[in-house]
């Protein structure tokens, strides 16, 4: 597993720490050290966004839910047949090219009416498959933190503060989209440097999904682990924590119903 303290950023800990302890039941140790770890790794630049931007996507996510627009697609019987604008906060309105925006909604609300078609028609506004990637990663992220906030009655976590810097620029050689909306590593464990994503034996698709971009992968595996089931744990039917594997799974499988989740 990764070591989260070369990740944490001690004063938004301090602010995770906070939300966390106006939960009515104790929190585990470990999940507040994975949302912090994450929320310090996406203020910081990725590998094609600034943290500035990065930032941005969190309250674009959130943003979305009580969207207006988003509704009134939902309700449609083609998301594209209503036009209009996104509902997002004034300090972040500019940071975001509005096409990126428009898809981190869609993903967020209405992600099962999404095709290929949608993907592709980022590139023309400069945006590449791991442009997307990187976003989607920090909404996958951002929704998982706030819907446990939620769940445990907690606050959600106020925006970390932008780290400034360049992106890194650097993309991982991946197989062609195929069947997939985006490119991803190839099916056995990736060549180092990322041969900490997972191994032969732990090929999940959902974590392919994101490897265009590997650090969207870790953290993904960072707020699993904590919130449901560390990777090597995954085959393991006899681990257990305050519930059994049984009702773990039971209630990981009606949240994914619930979210249609795609996998």
């Amino acid at each position: 597993m990764f070591e989260l303290d070369q990740w944490m950023d001690e004063t938004v800990l301090v602010g995770v720490q906070h939300d966390l302890a106006q939960c009515v039941v104790p929190v585990r140790e470990d999940l507040i050290e994975a949302h912090a770890a994450v929320l310090s790794r996406i203020a910081r630049p990725g590998a094609w966004w600034t943290g500035a931007q990065r930032v941005a996507m969190v309250a674009a996510t959130r943003s979305a839910r009580d969207c207006p627009l988003c509704e009134q697609r939902r309700e449609a019987l083609s998301p594209h047949a209503v036009q209009g604008a996104h509902q997002l906060a004034p300090s972040h309105a500019d940071v975001l090219p509005a096409e990126l925006v428009d898809i981190i909604h869609f993903a967020t609300t209405d992600a099962v009416r999404m095709t290929q078609a949608d993907i592709d028609d980022l590139a023309a506004a400069g945006l590449s498959d791991a442009h997307y990637v990187e976003a989607l990663g920090v909404a996958v992220a951002v929704r998982s933190m706030d819907q446990t906030c939620r769940g445990l009655g907690a606050p959600l976590h106020e925006l970390p503060a932008p780290v400034d810097g360049e992106p890194s620029r650097v993309q991982p050689e991946a197989e062609p989209a195929g069947q997939a909306f985006v490119p991803m590593l190839a099916v056995g464990q990736p060549p180092p440097p990322n041969d900490d994503l997972w191994d032969d034996n732990s090929n999940f698709y959902g974590l392919r999904a994101l490897s265009l971009v590997p650090d969207a992968v870790r953290d993904l595996r960072i707020l699993s682990a904590a919130q449901y089931l560390p990777l090597d744990k995954a085959g393991d039917f006899a681990y257990r924590r305050a519930l059994g594997r049984e009702q773990v799974e039971l209630l990981a499988g009606r949240v994914s119903a619930i979210n249609e989740c795609f996998y």
